[in-house]
């Protein structure tokens, strides 16, 4: 008689799909597991997939006793918290985490998942002023289209980019590397509060489970398979944003970085990418035409602000380097360079190959209306 057949005799047909799921995970079930699964189909029995390959009854039928006894009760604690578990059989799983090679079990989710477009949007914990200003100005206009932002919730790139898509009053999700219980890092608590309510924190990870270094890489798998490109900021040579690039790239998705300075070190990840063939993001609206999502309109700009700025001494025609246009404003290189960065993204100058900037070639309408 087969492991299947042993365990088809003393299995509970009254077990969902969803509590078996959640026992597979308190079961210590891993990337074997899920694979197996996700080589069968993803199908509405689970336990039987592992049964046709081999897994044995005793273990199956443990499984089955966690998902009648236990899972339940962890699902109704956590639904105190606000918490949830959804698998893929769920309204409002992500469809594109079903396509993974190796898919999780399931998510705990607090908040609601966007079912829209998402962009991912990683970088380096140590990330300078430029890196969190750059994440945060992409995810805001991508926020402000309506595209979801997806990231991690560490400290440097991936909390600026959180931030970002919540000033542009869109949706974000950060995947934990943690349980739901476990607010990694402590800093970043009042931020987690305002992901979920106007988006989602997500995770594989049972409650308890502590930020082990081996639960990053993995939940980067997660991070990059929710949405179809990743975007990488700043990284360096090993960093945790060049595994979730590659990760990306591995399942088939868009991977783009931001050039950096070549004597940074956190632009030797992003320039590393850019050679090995991902594209290079040089404004927001490139991951919209990849996404067929319309940029939402340019902000007019403020009367007056710009009366002895960037826009009053650029000429129609002329390009001028930032030390140019900083002796002529009378501004501060970096914040001159934030200016500039704020401009290109609303379209109102570009910024040339040798580095230099100039009107933009199409100037939104609204300018004129706001210098009026």
């Amino acid at each position: 008689m087969s492991a299947q057949t042993r365990y088809h005799g003393d299995m509970d047909h009254t077990l969902t799909p969803s509590a078996l799921r959640l026992a597979m995970l308190m079961s210590g079930f891993g990337s074997r597991e899920r694979r197996l699964i996700a080589e069968a189909g993803n199908g509405r029995d689970p336990l039987s997939a592992l049964a046709a390959r081999g897994v044995p009854a005793a273990v199956l039928t443990g499984v089955g006793r966690i998902a009648r006894d236990e899972a339940p009760a962890l699902i109704e604690r956590l639904s105190g918290t606000g918490w949830r578990w959804l698998t893929p059989d769920d309204t409002g799983y992500p469809e594109l985490l079903t396509v993974l090679s190796d898919p999780p079990l399931g998510l705990f989710v607090r908040g609601a998942l966007p079912d829209g477009p998402a962009v991912a949007v990683v970088g380096s914990r140590r990330a300078t002023a430029y890196g969190r200003q750059v994440a945060g100005l992409i995810a805001r206009e991508l926020a402000a289209a309506g595209v979801a932002v997806i990231s991690g919730m560490a400290r440097g790139v991936d909390a600026a980019a959180h931030r970002g898509a919540l000033e542009g009053g869109g949706p974000t999700v950060a995947v934990w590397g943690t349980g739901p219980d476990r607010v990694y890092p402590a800093e970043h608590r009042r931020l987690a509060d305002e992901i979920a309510e106007h988006g989602a924190l997500a995770t594989e990870y049972l409650p308890g489970t502590p930020p082990r270094r081996h639960h990053f890489p993995q939940r980067n798998r997660i991070l990059a398979g929710m949405a179809p490109a990743t975007v990488v900021v700043e990284a360096a040579a090993r960093s945790g944003a060049l595994v979730t690039a590659r990760l990306a790239l591995e399942e088939g998705r868009e991977v783009f970085a931001v050039p950096g300075s070549i004597l940074s070190e956190l632009s030797v990840g992003p320039n590393t990418l850019l050679r090995l063939g991902a594209r290079p993001l040089l404004t927001p609206r490139e991951l919209l035409d990849e996404l067929g999502v319309t940029a939402a309109a340019a902000a007019p700009v403020a009367a007056g602000r710009n009366d002895h700025g960037v826009l009053a001494v650029l000429q129609g025609g002329e390009a001028l380097a930032v030390d140019d246009l900083a002796e002529r404003t009378r501004t501060e290189v970096p914040q001159l360079l934030a200016e500039l960065l704020e401009l290109e993204l609303a379209g109102h100058v570009e910024r040339q190959a040798d580095g230099r900037y100039c009107l933009a070639r199409v100037r939104p309408a609204t300018e004129s209306q706001g210098r009026s």
